[in-house]
This record gives C-alpha cells, structure tokens and sequence, in this order.
C-alpha cells in the first residue's frame, strides 16, 4: 500500500512515515496543501491523509480539488480541529475518515488499512517489467518460479523505476522521492540500496538491470 501524508508538523510527518513504513506501508511526506495536490497528481496512492491546516492550500481545498478531478483516493482528514461542526464540514466535503490529534498510532494505522481496502487500486499492486514481477502484497520480486525478499526501500525504488522504464533518475531525485527531504540519511544510501536490487536481480537471473548514467544518475531497461 502507497499512502501520502500532507502534514505541516514537519517532525509529527517524519514520525508518520516511520510508523507507516515499519507496518509496510510505503509513505510519501509534503508539507504544504500546494505540494499535497502536485504530488497527487503525479503519484499513484492507495490512501491520501490531509492535515486542514496547511500553509499553500489548505486541506479542505486540496480534498475539493480531489473530489473535483473525480480521484475516487479515500481520504483521511488527520487535524486538531475536534468540533462537531468541523468533522461535518470535512466529511460533507468528501472525505472518507476524519481522525482528531491526539490519536493512538495504531488507530491510525487500522483506519488507513481499512480505507486502503476500499481503494480500487488496492488490489492491483503488481507491476511488471520484462519478465521481472514485483509484489507489492507480498514484497518480494519474482522471475518464473523464484523469488527474493525486499526491503520497504528496495521496494519504493523498484517501483518507481518499473514506472518509469528508461527514465535516468538523478541519485537526488531518488534520495527526495524515496527518503524524504527531512531523511538524516546521506546521499550514498541511495547507491547502497541500488547495490542491494542488483544483487537479488542478479540472483533471480533478472530480464532487466538497473544501469548506472555516468554523470546523470540510474535507469531501469530490459536486456532479454
């Protein structure tokens, strides 16, 4: 499951995406309602959680735009605003779910679970390049009758490269996309994590690499 999380609190945000991603859940973080709709319009989500108050655009804006483009994504409103007239107003404003701060991480985790279950695309969690299968139910990449293990990261990197087949990503473009402008990480996980995919395509006798642009970044292309 791929989920955005539109929050201004820039540390409440990291803390989401740590929680998210230990419960498998690959999670893209904005911090502005303007970012929030560029991103959903660029992206593939399963569930979207917008915060109301956000610099930009505010929340309710961005679920207008959404339910406006007739995007059929579940939203969760996740905000301090309590009132009863708050929650009419957000769900009347087509959200699916409004949940107040503070909250139990682990209702916050069942009520994403449970909205990603109502999406259409839930289901289709299966991308394929070459004769390369990636599961994202089962987070592992198969060739015929074997398969390996990935990482949440592995994963997320993965995808977006079966996304895009002969696209040259920068390893900064990578590094923001997958790990977030707030990550403490350095650049170079971003070639540790490519040595990683390598390893295991090269173990499944993969129909497709990851190829190194000198001086541009990576591309994923089929050679058989």
């Amino acid at each position: 499951m791929k989920v955005l999380i539109a929050e201004d609190e820039i540390q409440t945000a990291k803390a989401l995406k740590i929680i998210l991603e230990q419960n498998k859940i690959s999670t893209d973080i904005v911090h502005r309602g303007d970012d929030a709709w560029n991103y959903i319009k660029s992206g593939s989500y399963e569930v979207i959680v917008l915060d109301i108050m956000m610099p930009g655009m505010d929340g309710l804006e961005v679920l207008s735009r959404i339910r406006r483009e007739h995007l059929n994504t579940p939203v969760l409103m996740l905000t301090a605003r309590s009132e009863i007239e708050d929650r009419v107003n957000g769900l009347e404003s087509g959200a699916d779910d409004y949940l107040t701060k503070p909250y139990a991480t682990s209702e916050l985790i069942a009520r994403i679970r449970a909205l990603g279950r109502r999406s259409e695309v839930y289901t289709d969690n299966i991308k394929t390049a070459g004769d390369l299968i990636l599961d994202g139910n089962r987070y592992e990449m198969r060739v015929k009758d074997r398969s390996v293990k990935v990482t949440n990261k592995e994963y997320q990197l993965l995808e977006l490269f079966i996304s895009y087949p002969g696209f040259v990503f920068s390893s900064e473009h990578l590094m923001d996309k997958i790990w977030g402008l707030d990550s403490e990480s350095e650049i170079d996980v971003v070639w540790t994590h490519i040595g990683f995919i390598r390893k295991k395509l090269k173990n499944l006798n993969a129909g497709v690499e990851i190829r190194t642009v000198r001086g541009a970044g990576y591309s994923l292309e089929i050679i058989k």
